[in-house]
């Protein structure tokens, strides 16, 4: 799929959950801007899905100038081969040769996809602005959140998965136009739908929160999970836990991050009775603060911790608690 050279713009793609927004969409749309901003050119987001005007009007406050909404029956649940295809064709449309998106779960599999359609480069956990002394090389997270790599990328279309929590939001006021995108729907792109979208509701999502609070063996079961709900609770953080907790089922797998599950980039992390294992640094390293509650003064968490209190959490949680609720009365 080719794209003019004649000029060329940023094309970001918006996910939504039931027809809404969340943060971690308005960091990829700031986010873009940027890049738009770096090339002196302007910004279109696509949207795929049922959304309310007033709803897609708001990414105009984020930098977007015109939104192509696309309302086709087949996708208004999420497809991943499909939607690839029309963020491809939007890309296309616009002469787009920089896309962006969310480094999201559905990030994660339309990213590469895009990438082949356009014959693009890609990368994926991004956590800063491409360079601008000429070359177009991106710092991303590698080795699971281990270590940082910068990418540089040679070719003419580039495609950008962005780390949530990475950019941060930033309002950029934009007169934003929204306009109807109907792209040919493939018959092949629809070979495997998804049937159902189970969503925890009530709840702070893991990958936009930016706060968390964790839980793991030394909790010792799920009885005792109260006081780490709570905590989270005063602090509008959301709840997550160590893999051996899930594997017990003391908490569902949709909380378990680490290595083999969610990797998250809050800006602070708090891990109470976790000893730190490698896996579980893997989800949670990128984290701007990590403070750790641990009896085991030797437990490996506490040579990554910011700060790290050493005691029994059956203790210290109760404390941090009562000194919330003293503080926020």
């Amino acid at each position: 799929m080719g794209i003019s050279t004649k000029y060329m713009s940023v094309l970001v793609y918006v996910e939504h959950a039931d027809g809404k927004f969340k943060k971690s969409v308005f960091e990829a749309v700031a986010y873009a801007r940027a890049i738009a901003d770096q090339q002196h050119t302007n910004l279109t987001a696509v949207s795929i899905g049922n959304v309310a005007d007033n709803e897609l009007k708001e990414l105009g406050k984020y930098g977007a100038s015109k939104v192509l909404q696309v309302n086709a029956d087949q996708l208004k649940d999420f497809v991943n081969q499909a939607y690839a295809s029309v963020i491809a064709e939007a890309a296309a449309k616009e002469n787009a040769n920089v896309v962006v998106l969310s480094n999201s779960f559905s990030g994660k599999g339309l990213a590469p996809r895009i990438a082949v359609k356009l014959k693009a480069g890609l990368v994926d956990g991004a956590v800063e602005l491409p360079s601008t002394d000429g070359s177009f090389s991106v710092k991303k997270t590698a080795f699971s959140g281990k270590a940082f790599a910068i990418t540089s990328l040679t070719s003419a279309n580039k495609v950008i998965a962005l780390n949530p929590n990475a950019f941060g939001v930033k309002e950029n006021p934009t007169d934003i136009t929204i306009e109807n995108f109907s792209p040919a729907v493939k018959q092949t792109d629809l070979a495997t739908i998804v049937k159902e979208i189970v969503r925890a509701t009530n709840k702070v999502s893991l990958p936009d929160a930016e706060l968390v609070v964790s839980g793991g063996r030394g909790l010792k079961g799920p009885e005792n999970w109260g006081m780490i709900e709570e905590l989270a609770s005063l602090l509008g953080a959301a709840t997550a836990c160590s893999k051996p907790v899930s594997d017990a089922d003391w908490r569902p797998h949709s909380e378990h991050v680490g290595q083999t599950g969610i990797a998250i980039s809050p800006n602070l992390y708090i891990a109470i009775g976790i000893s730190g294992a490698i896996q579980h640094l893997a989800g949670v390293s990128s984290s701007k603060v990590i403070v750790v509650i641990n009896k085991d003064p030797e437990a490996p968490f506490f040579k990554v911790a910011d700060y790290g209190i050493v005691g029994d959490a059956f203790e210290v949680v109760p404390q941090i608690i009562a000194a919330l609720k003293a503080h926020q009365a």
